[in-house]
């Protein structure tokens, strides 16, 4: 099964939280309610060094990702 690179993610749990996971590589999730972000890899020394310089691009598409699908609620 081919998963979109980003989903949309809830939990009763966690009620005033909107998650979004990241289904490609590198995978985490991103809690939007305290942008807390579980990487869901594990990563070596030299992989944390290049991540560090990614990760901001990825999360960044994250938020892009959320306002698109928000706004297509909205209309």
């Amino acid at each position: 099964m081919q998963f979109p690179k980003f989903l949309l993610g809830d939990n009763t749990d966690y009620p005033t939280a909107i998650f979004i996971i990241h289904a490609e590589y590198p995978r985490f999730i991103l809690n939007l309610e305290n942008d807390e972000v579980e990487w869901l890899e594990d990563f070596t020394a030299e992989d944390e060094k290049e991540l560090s310089s990614e990760a901001e691009s990825l999360i960044e598409a994250a938020t892009t990702f959320y306002d698109r699908e928000i706004s297509r609620y909205e209309d």
